[in-house]
């Protein structure tokens, strides 16, 4: 009798194990996925082709690069209020004349949860939106294997330095050709987590054996975590990272050439919250400031208007094409059509019509009835339009008519864009219902069995 209990009980609990697969599989929803990286540079689109006869576009390759050398400056747990608000003013005044005064963009990004540092370099690297599951992963991250912006860069012979944050080194090992990572642990040193990353930059800024330069400064993360926002460490970190910012604007522009200028890209990973944590959904948790600093920008006039507001996953595919290198496969993200804004009429649409295409096709390997969705159809509405524009372009055309024309199909390929992302990432977020309630019910109607045996004990 009680072997055949102790069965029972055995068979109850797998039951209950059953249960919460089936719950789990529904809490973490499959991702959107393409290609492996691997098959992930071919088949680009040439621009489509014009209507007519004997008409054919002889651009069929990937947009050269814009930017010479790239630097990214990731501030982890960096507000977007440290710099556009109150503390910015007070504590960061070069970067503050840069973003008032001078040749840059600001965007204020938004992260989607979870606000955590691994995943949000995923999503910045890869365009992609990782889920709940990489929380758990986060402690211990294994080598990123699916398409992102450094894998590409590496493939196309970019030479890449990293300097920080040691789960970069995690993610994309054998990536870079010099590193130096700093754990993010040890959440009581305020210091020489940054001045390990900062003493290599005099060194580094010298010489011209890099192309793209990323440093992740962890100071400031970790004194949220001990002291919180609004502690007196916060202006004084806030101090030291401006001059660090200067130091590498001024050498950035001091090196460059006229026709082919640097890029200095400013960003956070995550916020934090009123306490100084991170991890959830409030707004100073997933506002973050991303700043484009450039001379072949346009020198800002007029009054200072407030950042709009951009997603994290957009800056993957805009320094895709910054970088001249295909946009990750599995990227949701929208191109910032400042960066690029002061190009060709005809590069502008290209980019944007790369965009298009590598968010549809990744929308066609995921959604069945794709040919039915919005984003869809207004990008093939846009291609169309693309192709008559590219018609009166090769003919000669040099009229108001084809300036109004390319302004029309550029709001339309934006507007498929932004549609196109919009469907993708609410695929990420969709849960299945159907089996996180199976699991639920199989879960307590395996207690229920598991009390009635424990009872006629």
């Amino acid at each position: 009798m009680r072997l055949r209990s102790g069965v029972f009980a055995s068979s109850c609990l797998l039951v209950e194990v059953l249960g919460v697969a089936l719950f789990l599989r529904g809490f973490f929803p499959v991702p959107v996925r393409s290609l492996p990286r691997r098959e992930a540079r071919g088949d680009l689109p040439a621009e489509p082709a014009p209507p007519g006869p004997g008409m054919v576009s002889n651009w069929t390759k990937i947009p050269p690069p814009l930017f010479k050398k790239v630097v990214i400056v990731l501030i982890d747990a960096l507000r977007d209020d440290f710099v556009f608000g109150s503390k910015g003013e007070q504590f960061m005044p070069y970067t503050k004349q840069v973003i008032e005064k001078g040749t840059s963009y600001s965007f204020i990004a938004e992260a989607k949860p979870p606000t955590v540092t691994m995943p949000r370099i995923k999503a910045l690297m890869t365009g992609s939106i990782p889920g709940f599951i990489d929380v758990i992963v986060n402690l211990n991250s294994p080598a990123l294997l699916d398409d992102n912006l450094i894998w590409q860069a590496k493939t196309a012979g970019k030479r890449i330095i990293f300097y920080g944050d040691d789960t970069w080194v995690k993610l994309f090992p054998k990536h870079f050709v010099e590193y130096d990572g700093t754990t993010s642990f040890f959440v009581s040193d305020f210091t020489e987590v940054d001045d390990n990353v900062t003493r290599h930059l005099d060194r580094v800024l010298k010489r011209e054996d890099w192309d793209l330069l990323i440093l992740h400064y962890l100071g400031l993360d970790h004194i949220g975590h001990v002291t919180g926002p609004n502690s007196p460490l916060v202006g004084a970190k806030l101090r030291e990272m401006d001059n660090i910012l200067k130091k590498i604007h001024i050498s950035l522009l001091s090196k460059e050439e006229a026709s082919f200028p640097n890029l200095l890209v400013v960003c956070g990973d995550h916020g934090m919250s009123e306490t100084g944590s991170h991890g959830g959904s409030s707004a100073g948790e997933v506002h973050t400031p991303l700043l484009f600093i450039s001379s072949a920008f346009e020198k800002r006039s007029g009054p200072l208007t407030y950042p709009e507001l951009v997603q994290q996953t957009d800056l993957a595919s805009t320094l895709a094409v910054g970088l001249g290198l295909p946009i990750s496969r599995n990227s949701v993200g929208n191109l910032i059509l400042p960066v690029v804004g002061g190009r060709t009429m005809r590069e502008q649409l290209r980019f944007v019509h790369l965009n298009g295409f590598q968010l549809s096709r990744l929308l066609q390997e995921n959604t069945p009835a794709y040919e039915k969705d919005p984003g869809y159809e207004h990008f093939k509405i846009a291609e169309k339009s693309h192709a008559n524009w590219i018609k009166l372009y090769l003919e000669g055309n040099n009229s108001e008519i084809l300036l109004n024309l390319g302004k029309k199909v550029l709001k339309q390929y934006l507007e498929a864009l932004k549609t196109l992302s919009s469907s993708l990432s609410k695929q990420v977020a969709q849960y299945d219902m159907y089996s996180m309630m199976v699991g639920t019910v199989i879960i307590l109607e395996g207690k229920k069995t598991m009390r009635v045996i424990s009872y006629h004990r």
